[in-house]
């Protein structure tokens, strides 16, 4: 075996084990048991599974903000009762029906992980749903209730975008996060 291949191994075990582990914790989790059996049975599955099923490989950025993170998950936690909320009296209101609309949302710093975190998160917050993800053109296409004309598709695409820049902030590559603030910067100055 040349060094060559040797150091590639020793990177994609490298890259893969952070998703290993999330494998070792998740099959404990089904379990309910947090043993040395469970652990070892959740390895030769987790093994198993990432040798059988190859996915492609997808590089962590390495970056996580602990501030924004933090931030990220309050400001979700809140969207996500502001939305309950708001589907709830979209429900009980036997004056209208409640608008809906499919949405389409080209995102700006994605790459496959941002485009998964927006796509969890958009998900998540209730009174919208993904329907498609358009990886190649990175557009996420969403269905939403509450809409009633374009100023609120707008206002949705708007909530979508902030969300990605959250997304960025908290665990985006440092290439992501710089593009980032030179937008904020640009459209601070009325360049954009």
């Amino acid at each position: 075996m040349s060094p060559n291949t040797r150091r590639h191994i020793w990177r994609d075990i490298g890259v893969q084990l952070p998703f290993l582990a999330w494998l070792i914790v998740l099959w404990m989790l089904l379990w309910g048991q947090f043993t040395v059996l469970a652990f070892l049975s959740g390895l030769v599955v987790a093994v198993f599974v990432t040798r059988v099923f190859r996915l492609p490989t997808v590089e962590l950025s390495g970056r996580i903000n602990v501030w924004y993170a933090a931030l990220f998950v309050v400001q979700f936690l809140l969207a996500m009762v502001r939305g309950a909320v708001s589907v709830t009296a979209q429900v009980f209101d036997f004056r209208r029906q409640p608008g809906a609309a499919i949405v389409a949302v080209p995102l700006r710093y994605a790459d496959d992980l941002i485009m998964t975190h927006v796509s969890v998160v958009s998900s998540l917050i209730p009174g919208s749903l993904i329907v498609e993800a358009d990886r190649d053109r990175q557009i996420l296409y969403l269905h939403v209730i509450g809409v009633r004309n374009l100023a609120d598709v707008e206002k949705q695409r708007e909530n979508v975008l902030r969300w990605e820049r959250r997304v960025v902030r908290a665990l985006g590559a440092p290439s992501q996060y710089r593009a980032l603030k030179a937008d904020g910067r640009a459209a601070k100055g009325g360049v954009r």
